[in-house]
């Protein structure tokens, strides 16, 4: 009996063992889940997605010597045991509502204790409230819709500036190029996909509009994805704007400047919410009619003075995706830095700690590839110290051209020429 006893113990030990072991193993790593469009009509918004993640994750992963930016030195998560992060992405095909079964399934099936993305608000929409609903953690890494942290909800972060802050960012550029040039603008013209990322922008350039005293000369909303914007090329020519504002994606972009081509008609000025227009594909299927075009970014590629690890974070996504890093993927890349940061920081790969750790983020400037004046959360989750620039496009490459005291070209400005 005592020898059955004793085997029985040592099996049992063996099987604890075995079990320890495995947990050993499982810490060794943390599990992200990301939800992007894999597939479908913005699949190369995912695909470029993909490469931005797995290089930050690299760069965070691997040993190597120590880079100017936040989790730069290397080696994992060190107050996890040097614990590495991995990112598992799943597809929602640009669907809301493939986005809350996949943000369900990654936190129930997956056992993912954190979820990021997703690029468009809509599907940034019902994520957030999946992860609400199961309270765990949701970093909002490329949406810019600012009603998304206006909902109350206690799991929702964002790191990016919204559309508020992006439009604050144009406005205060229309005011300050306009008095240094002597050519104001007098007036916009807003076109807008049908989506909450479209209404939310135009109703935030209304209303800056007004309050600048700028007339809105044309008011245009169309259905994502249409096969033709040739009746809305047609409506803005007639208007006449000082300033075109688009908020499209990428599709919808390039059909834009294509059918203003095709009338003959270019605007004295274009002035976009990012979204399509900061795209590789957009810059390459449009080419020449490309050169000028304004955009807001969160991004400044010819920051390197004073963010100097821009350099081997890009060569880390070039590598990956023969692209250079733009306003959307630079901002995929800052967000896995400050979420990573948080679970170190926590010390735990569990929500509520995660939680608390992003909450309590005060990130410095120049730990970031960006050139904002930091990350820290108010409230609502919202990062208020992300400070947008202002870029035009210049043989095929944006350049930074506000705020002046960090321009590196000055602004071709033709409003009134």
């Amino acid at each position: 009996m005592k020898r059955r006893e004793f085997l029985l113990g040592a099996s049992a030990v063996t099987m604890v063992d075995a079990l320890g072991a495995r947990r050993a193993a499982a810490a060794d790593e943390v599990v992200i889940g990301a939800i992007y469009p894999m597939t479908g009509n913005a699949a190369q918004i995912g695909l470029d997605a993909k490469a931005a993640l797995e290089g930050i994750s690299e760069l965070i992963n691997a040993s190597h010597a120590p880079l100017p930016m936040l989790m730069g030195a290397g080696g994992g998560l060190p107050a996890l045991g040097g614990a590495k992060i991995r990112i598992v992405i799943a597809d929602h095909q640009n669907d809301p509502q493939k986005a809350r079964a996949e943000a369900e399934r990654l936190i129930t099936q997956e056992k993912v204790p954190v979820l990021i993305g997703s690029y468009t608000s809509a599907t940034a929409a019902t994520i957030s409230q999946i992860a609400e609903r199961y309270e765990v953690p949701y970093l909002a890494m490329d949406n810019s819709s600012p009603s998304l942290s206006q909902r109350g909800l206690k799991w929702f972060f964002r790191t990016s500036p919204h559309d508020v802050m992006f439009t604050e960012a144009m406005f205060a550029f229309f005011k300050d190029i306009g008095e240094k040039t002597g050519k104001p603008v007098k007036s916009i013209g807003l076109i807008y996909e049908d989506s909450i990322f479209g209404a939310d922008s135009s109703n935030v350039q209304r209303d800056l509009a007004k309050k600048a005293g700028i007339k809105v000369v044309a008011d245009i909303k169309y259905r994502a994805n249409s096969p033709s914007l040739s009746t809305e090329a047609q409506r803005i020519k007639a208007a006449a704007p000082d300033v075109l504002m688009p908020s499209s994606y990428t599709n919808d972009a390039i059909l834009l400047l294509r059918a203003m081509n095709e009338i003959g008609y270019k605007p004295p000025a274009i002035m976009a919410q990012a979204a399509g227009f900061q795209e590789q594909d957009f810059i390459k299927a449009s080419g020449a009619l490309a050169d000028g075009v304004c955009s807001r970014s969160s991004y400044a590629q010819d920051a390197v003075k004073t963010r100097p690890a821009i350099p081997a974070a890009n060569e880390s996504y070039r590598k990956r995706s023969g692209k250079d890093l733009n306003d959307n993927t630079a901002r995929q890349v800052t967000a896995v830095t400050v979420l990573a940061d948080a679970i170190n920081r926590a010390g735990a790969a569990k929500p509520e700690a995660i939680r608390q750790a992003l909450v309590a983020t005060e990130v410095p400037g120049e730990k970031l590839i960006v050139p904002w004046k930091g990350v820290k959360f108010d409230a609502t989750g919202q990062n208020i110290w992300a400070t947008p620039v202002i870029q035009q496009l210049e043989g095929g490459v944006y350049k930074t051209v506000y705020p002046f005291d960090i321009a590196t070209v000055d602004a071709k400005w033709n409003v009134g020429g």
